[in-house]
């Protein structure tokens, strides 16, 4: 009779609870993305609290400086990177294979292409119909993209208002919450204090040392491209934002790569300054701050946390920049766990 009930208790519980996850799904994202703001803006929540008292107060006081925060650039920025992404992907459709063909043309690219299309034993006309193909694709898929992402305002509407309403509940009751969750978890204090930490550790690391690191890179990059005259700006710096999550290469794989096409123009002075720039700004960026911030807090493998970075993005969007790392470092501690667990059974 006690197997039965506790068979039924497990069932019932997992059913209960994937109709809670189905239920909940459809929100998931405004939610996380509430929780990884009430983080980063929780000392602004607690500093305000000692100020003001009532909680509700010190909440909704903090709620409307993130959504200044965010309306106000995050808008503006948003408009400006639609408007060159659209003119990219004109340019990729109509422009860009001329002035690829004239890089191609460039002495020391053709010694190193024929060298190459010899050892791969391909004719310069499957290269050229290749490129242009590819190219074509691309513009197609970014113009695509750009339309459906419009058509998508509604959504982005109501998901930026359960953010809203979530982070204010998360700033106001977000401890009392978390104390509630840490009496459910079915382990030992010392396990439940390792977990907690792991949790800490791994937010800190992925949203300062990843995400503001990355911010401050791609800001950087942005206005560098922006004053040496660079077309679409803020198209690179979101790219040099991107690329810094890619290890060994990180922001240098942008940066680089437009100063060598500066060089091939023959803008010598601009592909200059933007290496300088990029040696002891934007790369610098990442070689003082994230040992700072990160430190030995995340004890994960650097290839690791890359797979887990851009697999999280592929299965939860944006998010997975830290839902990513979260789940597999939650998932090789809980292991730990119970190896601990099945060794002091053992002994």
């Amino acid at each position: 009779m006690t197997r039965f009930y506790l068979f039924a208790l497990i069932v019932l519980v997992l059913l209960l609870g994937f109709l809670s996850f189905e239920i909940l799904k459809p929100f998931l994202s405004p939610i996380v993305w509430a929780i990884v703001f009430s983080i980063v803006f929780y000392p602004l929540y607690v500093f305000t609290v000692r100020y003001v008292k009532w909680k509700t107060i010190a909440s909704l006081i903090t709620l409307l400086v993130i959504l200044v925060l965010i309306l106000g650039p995050f808008s503006y920025l948003s408009y400006v990177l639609i408007k060159e992404l659209k003119s990219l992907a004109e340019y990729l459709q109509n422009e860009s294979i001329g002035s690829l063909q004239n890089i191609l043309q460039h002495p020391t690219v053709r010694t190193i292409l024929d060298k190459v299309l010899s050892l791969l034993n391909i004719t310069q006309d499957e290269l050229n119909n290749t490129i242009s193909n590819n190219i074509a694709g691309l513009g197609r898929e970014l113009v695509s993209r750009i339309t459906k992402g419009m058509t998508n305002i509604v959504t982005i509407s109501l998901n930026f208002i359960f953010m809203s309403f979530s982070i204010f509940f998360f700033l106001r009751d977000g401890p009392q919450f978390l104390k509630r969750v840490r009496d459910y978890m079915p382990f030992s204090e010392e396990q439940k204090d390792r977990l907690v930490g792991l949790i800490r550790d791994i937010i800190i690391s992925t949203i300062y040392g990843g995400i503001v690191v990355s911010i401050v890179q791609g800001t950087m990059a942005g206005i560098a491209f922006f004053l040496l005259g660079i077309s679409t700006p803020v198209v690179w710096g979101l790219a040099t934002s991107i690329a810094s999550f890619v290890p060994l290469l990180g922001a240098s794989a942008v940066w680089v790569s437009i100063t060598i096409y500066l060089f091939m123009e023959g803008a010598v002075e601009k592909g200059i300054i933007l290496a300088i720039v990029g040696m002891f700004g934007i790369s610098l960026i990442d070689n003082i701050l994230k040992p700072i911030i990160i430190g030995g807090r995340t004890k994960m493998p650097v290839l690791v946390i890359f797979f887990s970075i851009f697999g999280g993005i592929k299965l939860f969007g944006l998010i997975g920049l830290i839902m990513g790392p979260l789940v597999l470092a939650l998932f090789v501690s809980l292991i730990e766990i119970f190896r601990s667990v099945e060794g002091g059974q053992n002994a």
